[in-house]
């Protein structure tokens, strides 16, 4: 039977982000596929070492002997730390975050965007040295690229992929975790006001932060008796806590949160308001659509493609746009009706069942070009 091998390295990031999450929902999508098996590999951990870690239980995980910072560098710096010790000749290799190490198997690398190329500024210093060192590895070492995007694709190609190289699959979205009978539940002890603004992971600096807060301020938030609230991490630059700071008692962060407060947030939510520079899907758009929540997200990025025309748009460089598309949706109780339903008509169709299908049908192609 044909068999995968995948790095699950991600889930053990001191921030899981949307790369970890869009490995784990395709790895429960395969699961349901009968007519392959996987198995993932990571760095040396100690078992149980974090509780929070959740893979899914038909992807048994092997652990090289070596930590993820000598792993990496091995692999990225070297032909050493081949792969094929856990692979049979009917197996094949699934880069699930770009990472490819040494292997005769077929490898299947899926690029989730190429920002690192793109806007290098948004990276840290190490990163800089790492990802474009990363990309030229999976250059020499895929034989096949999955992207969840049109946009990214086009990146590829940039970037010197063939065209022929490339499958576009594009990731889905679950039913709401946290039904809607159970959302005061979920938040009451959060105690959130009834209106709120939605922001996920908003200090990324892709993620836009202060334009962003710069257009919140433009918005009569008081007269609308609305607040902002923030999910996710505290990283981010100091310019762009500062911005969200000057928001004053509008502004909540509620930091990390787990899957069904999450899921309590969106349903809660006026809007969520998402524009970033740069993504290469934008997961918070299709989970707010599937919960009818209003989206505002950036034209000219993936999240557009993921939208469908479900959400209204902005430049994310306008400060002006960007403040009046969240005006309008709090003002406007119709145009708010119409995101809504357009949005659930664009969720339901994208679901992590073709996505998980789709894999395999990549997966099976590259296994069976390489017979």
């Amino acid at each position: 039977m044909p068999h995968v091998l995948t790095l699950v390295e991600q889930f053990w990031h001191r921030v899981p982000g949307g790369t970890a999450k869009a490995t784990e929902k395709t790895l429960d999508a395969l699961a349901a596929e009968n007519d392959l098996t996987v198995a993932g590999l990571a760095a040396r951990h100690q078992p149980d070492s974090d509780p929070s870690i959740r893979i899914p239980a038909s992807c048994p995980v092997n652990y090289h002997r070596l930590p993820r910072p000598l792993l990496y560098e091995m692999w990225m710096r070297t032909n050493g730390g081949s792969v094929d010790r856990y692979m049979s000749d009917e197996s094949m290799f699934w880069a699930s975050s770009l990472i490819v190490p040494p292997t005769t198997r077929p490898v299947v690398a899926t690029v989730n965007d190429l920002d690192f190329l793109t806007y290098p500024e948004f990276l840290t210093r190490r990163g800089r040295g790492f990802f474009p060192r990363m990309w030229r590895r999976a250059l020499e070492r895929s034989d096949h690229f999955v992207v969840p995007s049109l946009v990214v694709a086009q990146d590829c190609v940039a970037a010197g992929v063939d065209e022929s190289r490339i499958t576009t699959v594009p990731y889905g979205v679950d039913e709401p975790v946290c039904a809607s009978d159970r959302v005061d539940e979920v938040l009451g002890p959060l105690d959130l006001p009834e209106r709120f603004v939605l922001l996920v992971a908003p200090l990324g600096l892709r993620k836009n932060p202060v334009r962003l807060a710069e257009a919140l301020k433009a918005v009569a938030l008081d007269t609308f008796e609305c607040q902002v609230v923030a999910v996710g991490g505290v990283d981010g630059s100091a310019e762009a806590g500062q911005a969200f700071g000057a928001l004053g008692h509008r502004f909540r962060s509620v930091g990390m949160v787990d899957e069904t407060t999450l899921s309590a947030l969106y349903h809660s939510a006026s809007l969520l308001l998402y524009p970033s520079v740069a993504e290469g899907f934008g997961l918070p758009v299709l989970e707010a659509m599937a919960h009818s929540t209003p989206v505002v997200t950036s034209a000219g990025t993936a999240t557009e493609e993921v939208a469908g025309g479900a959400a209204a748009l902005v430049d994310p460089l306008s400060i002006d746009q960007i403040a009046e598309a969240v005006s309008a949706v709090l003002s406007d109780e119709g145009f708010a009706s119409t995101l809504r339903a357009a949005g659930a008509r664009r969720a339901a169709e994208m679901t992590w069942r073709r996505t998980g299908r789709d894999y395999a049908r990549v997966f099976k192609q590259a296994l069976g070009e390489h017979t």
